[in-house]
């Protein structure tokens, strides 16, 4: 069975670069053979897409964030990282992975901007 599991800081200054990680593990899935998805939701608010890693490594990022996210992989370590910079107070969210043949869900990592 296929788990995800987020990583990182649990708090950023403003103006700084996030940096996630999402590790898969279980079964025999490899990152290059599914799409991944990042996935966040703000305090109060739906869920927002952010972006996504093909199986082929392209990521195509939502316009509502513009060139302030990034999306990579290490097939190696079986990870999708993400990226955020410049970030602000409205950034504060949970942030998920998600994907998989079965589009599965990590736990979600919690991130609060703070100064």
């Amino acid at each position: 069975q296929v788990r995800l599991q987020e990583s990182g800081p649990g708090l950023v200054k403003p103006s700084q670069t996030l940096s996630l990680t999402c590790t898969v593990s279980g079964g025999s899935t490899t990152i290059n053979a599914n799409n991944w998805n990042w996935i966040r939701q703000a305090p109060g608010k739906g869920l927002e897409w952010m972006g996504v890693l093909s199986y082929d490594g392209n990521t195509y990022v939502s316009p509502a964030f513009g060139r302030r996210a990034s999306i990579s992989r290490d097939t190696s370590k079986n990870q999708i990282a993400l990226n955020l910079r410049s970030v602000t107070l409205e950034d504060t969210a949970v942030y998920y992975c998600a994907g998989g043949p079965n589009y599965v869900w990590g736990q979600g990592a919690q991130v609060s901007v703070t100064s």
